[in-house]
């Protein structure tokens, strides 16, 4: 496979999916997989682009049919990524990354071990706190429980390769896109795409 797969994991409210958005925009290459989810759709959320939304009893059909690559539960909800997209893409040698929690990128590694891991972090628990409240979309029980989540999915930080602390919006993408472009430079990875060159000149 020619493509990298990027692994990209955030508590909720540091940041995590206006930073690939952001990336995505400025990096060309680049495929966004799209996860599948049995959570409702917010305002603005078309089905396909954000997620594929599907009911509970279709995505435990998927379950059976070993369509994911890794799925996980999620406050209440269910999220996974399709097992054949990803590889059909890095074999054409697209990157492709994926916007998912710290459970998911585990069981990714175990399939693709060469994926790079990256692990977005807030400022301080003062500033996600700040951040989630100022969303105004949910109540201050769903917040705590939030905060709480956070702090455990922090704690996964060392399993990750790279760690980019989101203070600065513009730092961060900065931080981000060098990344990706250090990965896209690797011996293997220039290797595969320069074959040809490899050959002639080595």
């Amino acid at each position: 496979m020619s493509g990298n797969l990027y692994v990209v994991a955030a508590p909720s409210g540091a940041g995590k999916t206006t930073l690939v958005r952001l990336l995505l925009e400025q990096e060309p290459g680049i495929r966004l997989s799209v996860s599948y989810t049995t959570r409702a759709p917010r305002a603005g959320e078309a089905n396909g682009q954000a997620y594929h939304f599907i009911d509970a009893t279709a995505f435990q059909a998927m379950i059976a049919r070993h369509d994911f690559l890794e799925w996980a539960e999620v406050h209440g909800n269910f999220y996974g990524t399709s097992r054949t997209w990803i590889a059909d893409q890095l074999a054409a040698g697209s990157d492709v990354l994926l916007e998912i929690d710290w459970q998911g990128a585990q069981q990714v590694r175990q399939l693709f071990p060469q994926a790079i891991g990256i692990f977005i972090l807030p400022p301080s628990m003062d500033e996600l706190t700040r951040r989630l409240t100022g969303r105004g979309t949910d109540s201050a029980d769903v917040i705590a429980r939030r905060l709480a989540a956070a702090q455990a999915e922090m704690r996964h930080v060392g399993e990750f390769d790279y760690v980019i602390i989101n203070d600065q919006l513009e730092q961060a993408l900065d931080d981000l896109r060098a990344v990706v472009r250090a990965s896209r430079l690797s011996f293997g990875a220039q290797r595969v795409r320069h074959a040809a060159l490899f050959e002639r000149m080595i």
